[in-house]
């Protein structure tokens, strides 16, 4: 192998994978999480695994399916992973990943894959590694039970509509989108507070990993907006998450959404970085 190249990975690849990803084991939950639970084979990956060399070595990598994710990347990590993408053409619906390498990554390619139809070029990282000592968890959220999918649909589908700008019903019924949020809640990884049959806060647990996990799809519902209970909710969300799942929890935000990134900071998450993402 040339000192500088990239490659498609496969299990053979998986100690040097892990070593990689292992470097920032917040940062790149995402990618590890899917690692952990199917290897580095595409077919149980959901995509593939791109690995970017320097003298020999595994130095960087670049998660491709739904998602196009640089990993551990620099500038000329990018421009493989850019030279690769380009290629192949575009099959994912997002680029996310920690901010610059992100902007450099889409910066190659937009010429070619643009225009995006939403950038978010600023998501702060916000991280927690104990439980609030400011806001006492909210007694009445819970883990989501099987059997209540059908109330926790609408509050997700909500969500996902709110933060991403498109229905995940659009295209197949929501039966993709439906499939995992069922795996969420069976896996012990949805937590909600249901009152008379609504939702009116949830949260899931979305990447986990022995180090660390990720918060994600944190809603309130309209009504209900302004009454708190995103930092209580979350606060219960946070003590299951430390206790039960990882020794860090993590979440990212929008740079512009103010009020939740003064809820979480009241929690006691604390801005660590930046994440970036490209919306197709």
């Amino acid at each position: 192998m040339s000192s500088v190249s990239s490659k498609v990975l496969d299990g053979t690849d998986l100690p040097a994978v892990l070593e990689v990803l292992g470097r920032d084991p917040v940062a790149n939950v995402f990618v590890a999480s899917r690692v952990h639970l199917a290897g580095v084979d595409p077919w149980r990956l959901g995509g593939e695994l791109w690995g970017y060399y320097e003298g020999g070595r595994l130095a960087s990598l670049c998660y491709a399916g739904a998602n196009l994710v640089p990993v551990e990347a620099g500038p000329d990590a990018i421009r493989s992973f850019a030279e690769r993408a380009r290629k192949q053409g575009r099959r994912c619906s997002s680029i996310v990943g920690p901010a610059a390498a992100a902007a450099n990554l889409w910066g190659l390619l937009e010429p070619v894959w643009g225009p995006a139809r939403d950038v978010r070029p600023v998501q702060p990282l916000m991280v927690a590694t104990k439980p609030s000592t400011t806001v006492l968890p909210d007694p009445l959220v819970r883990r989501v039970r099987r059997d209540e999918i059908d109330i926790a649909m609408p509050a997700c589908v909500a969500m996902f509509t709110e933060e991403v700008g498109v229905s995940p019903l659009v295209g197949d019924g929501g039966a993709l989108y439906r499939a995992r949020v069922a795996e969420l809640i069976g896996s012990g990884r949805a937590f909600a507070r249901i009152e008379d049959g609504r939702v009116v806060f949830k949260a899931e647990i979305g990447a986990v990993t022995p180090d660390a996990c990720q918060i994600q799809g944190v809603w309130v519902a309209p009504d209900r907006r302004g009454e708190g209970l995103s930092e209580t909710g979350m606060a219960a969300v946070l003590e299951y998450a430390l206790r039960e799942i990882a020794p860090v929890a993590s979440l990212y935000v929008n740079s512009y959404n103010l009020p939740a990134r003064a809820a979480y900071r009241r929690v006691g998450f604390a801005e660590t970085g930046a994440f970036m993402s490209v919306l197709f």
